[in-house]
């Protein structure tokens, strides 16, 4: 944890500053995520990074929840809650594997941009999973290079051993699509709005588990 956070404070500044690769992409994943939501939601998001998402979903929740490891993403992602006015969402320092939440505490999880730097995808599932009501929906987006950029598997932990880059996990579409049905979804939504973009998936915990 102390690796990528430190990684993740010395480029948060740099990362608020970069403009969304998909802007259309993007407000289109938007859209969708709020049709599971209501005014009594409660929401968690992991990896929420400078707080950009948590932010525009806040009007249409009750409360969120927004972690992350990195001390500096969420000093600025509480500066831009502050500056807009959103009183509904909390943001604390947290990994995945640390939550320490209630089983069954949330309506909706979100888990964009993080699986693929996870240490165990598999794991993490599982514990959103249960963090999630009975009929709960998990929503992610995440970077599958195993389709198109396989070689990254050995250049990653060169880059990272450099402190060029985070721990990146390499995996395909497919490979995620399981882990998440093995974790106990049931994907609903799948989308790639091309070849290379991140997979978005929405997918519900069954309501009897």
């Amino acid at each position: 944890m102390a690796d990528a956070s430190r990684f993740w404070d010395r480029h948060a500044a740099g990362y608020a500053k970069r403009p969304v690769a998909d802007e259309a992409a993007y407000q289109t994943k938007l859209e969708k995520t709020r049709e599971y939501f209501n005014a009594d939601s409660r929401v968690l998001e992991v990896g929420c990074g400078t707080g950009s998402t948590a932010i525009a979903h806040a009007p249409h929740a009750g409360t969120i929840l927004a972690t992350d490891l990195s001390d500096g993403m969420l000093d600025i992602a509480r500066a831009k809650a502050e500056a807009a006015g959103v009183g509904n969402v909390e943001f604390r320092r947290s990994t995945v594997e640390a939550l320490d939440e209630p089983a069954e505490s949330f309506d909706v999880v979100m888990a964009h941009s993080i699986l693929h730097l996870l240490e165990d995808r598999d794991a993490a599932l599982r514990l959103l999973n249960r963090l999630l009501k009975p009929g709960g929906v998990l929503v992610s987006s995440t970077m599958c290079l195993g389709d198109k950029h396989g070689w990254f598997r050995w250049v990653g932990p060169v880059g990272k051993a450099l402190g060029l880059f985070p721990l990146v996990r390499v995996f395909t579409t497919d490979e995620l699509r399981k882990s998440v049905r093995d974790a106990g979804f049931t994907i609903e939504h799948d989308w790639q709005p091309k070849p290379k973009a991140a997979l978005f998936l929405i997918a519900r915990k069954s309501s009897g588990a």
